[in-house]
């Protein structure tokens, strides 16, 4: 599970959000294919692997923290699993139906 910080999870008939802790120990992509299966109410075994939809070392670098501190703006969405996952730099990811 990703480490959820300062906001809870939020799921609501149309999408599902999440705030990723970028300091964490646990990788981006394992905490966004995480909130795809909660949105999706799936196991996270059950979903395609996420490089079928992103390369997911340069999602791990787009936001990972740099020598000058972390990214403080920027998002990238993309399809996966039937859904529009959006990972933003403030660490929020929000999964919403296609």
């Amino acid at each position: 599970m990703s480490k959820i910080t300062s906001k809870s999870p939020t799921k609501t008939g149309d999408h599902y959000s999440a705030q990723y802790d970028r300091l964490d120990d646990e990788p981006l992509s394992v905490a966004v294919a995480d909130a795809v299966a909660t949105f999706c109410n799936a196991e996270i075994t059950e979903l395609d692997p996420l490089h079928y939809a992103i390369n997911a070392d340069a999602l791990e670098r787009l936001f990972e923290p740099r020598a000058d501190g972390l990214r403080t703006g920027g998002s990238v969405s993309f399809e996966y699993n039937d859904c529009l996952v959006t990972v933003a730099a403030n660490g929020e990811i929000r999964v919403e139906s296609v």
